[in-house]
């Protein structure tokens, strides 16, 4: 099969690539570099920057028809709306990576399906928020015979080289430097609302299952993990990996981290306070799905890749960390305090 890739060498799509190279797939890559992928032969690149979208176009322009078009890296409406003008009729399947984070965020019941799941991200998270308008833009193309298409909604995915734990800041690895000294560790809210992480491993052949398969056409997958974790139990998980304490949990409002530092709070505000409760029963019917890596061996495969190649950050580069659990207990003292005198 003709088989194009727009992003071939990212988290998810390195698995996809390298998969289909081995089945001997005539496999085409659309990625900022020109460099040929590592230990793979005879893949065609095609040096572009998708978000220049008339360089875009006139690069793709004759190069079809694919049996295949994946898409891993639109995150822009722009993006979509081009790539429904780039591949109309030159696609016989086109797929695209969205997420679960489409879903409303304060469902009727969990865990969430595409069927009981309501696709309406708010404004105020724009990387949900425009994954669902490119969503919309994409199944407006399906309806009017552009091409077929398939909706693929992986939850958290990570790889051997990240860190495996989301912290109220985001990903990076400075947490995992903070266990190890045992410095305090902050959590949104009490650390008890659900997330679940999937190796990328697993959400790969989910993408590669469902190339050439008409029954996925005009249709929707969740592809998150199986285990359902609150974020008290994913640091305890990742600090016994590495040997360290008992975490010396500070737990913080979500409501305030966003107002003290909203930046790197905003993906706690908007999505790690909620519960992230997705089933994936119909990705295991129709693309034979499975959750082969559990959270554990993930944790130990990161953090011995990450301690190997020195990947770990020093948390002492991130000093409004401290500042900000050293007010919090001072302040939470104070109002103890000043409350049990009365």
């Amino acid at each position: 099969m003709r088989v194009l890739i727009i992003g071939g060498t990212g988290n998810i799509s390195t698995t996809i690539t390298r998969e289909l190279a081995r089945r001997g797939e005539d496999l085409t890559l659309v990625k900022r570099s020109p460099s040929q992928p590592e230990d793979l032969q005879g893949v065609t690149v095609i040096a572009c920057d998708r978000t220049d979208r008339a360089d875009f176009q006139q690069k793709l322009a004759g190069k079809g028809p694919f049996d295949c078009v994946i898409d891993m890296v639109c995150y822009e409406p722009e993006d979509a709306r081009c790539a429904v003008e780039t591949f109309r009729g030159q696609a016989g399947q086109f797929i695209f990576c969205s997420t679960v984070d489409v879903y409303s965020k304060t469902p009727a019941s969990y865990p969430v399906t595409e069927a009981n799941g309501v696709v309406e991200a708010l404004p105020s998270f724009p990387y949900a928020w425009k994954k669902v308008e490119c969503e919309k833009i994409l199944w407006a193309a399906h309806r009017r015979g552009d091409f077929p298409v398939t909706i693929i909604r992986p939850a958290f995915t990570y790889n051997d080289t990240w860190s495996p734990g989301i912290h109220s800041f985001g990903g990076q690895t400075y947490h995992l430097d903070r266990l190890r000294k045992a410095q305090p560790i902050i959590l949104h809210g009490d650390g008890t609302s659900i997330w679940t992480a999937t190796h990328r491993d697993d959400v790969a052949l989910a993408f590669v299952n469902a190339i050439g398969n008409d029954r996925t056409y005009g249709e929707g997958y969740n592809v998150p993990g199986d285990e359902w974790m609150t974020h008290n139990h994913i640091w305890r998980t990742i600090a016994r990996a590495l040997a360290a304490p008992e975490p010396d949990f500070v737990y913080i409002p979500t409501d305030l981290l966003g107002k003290l530092v909203p930046a790197e709070a905003e993906w706690c505000v908007e999505n790690f306070r909620h519960n992230n409760i997705f089933d994936s029963s119909k990705a295991k019917r129709d693309l034979g799905f499975r959750y082969t890596i559990p959270f554990r061996e993930g944790v130990a495969r990161c953090l011995d890749y990450l301690t190997r190649h020195g990947k770990i950050e020093d948390s002492a580069k991130y000093q409004f960390y401290d500042a900000i659990v050293y007010a919090w207990r001072e302040n939470t003292a104070r109002m103890t305090k000043t409350l049990q005198a009365d």
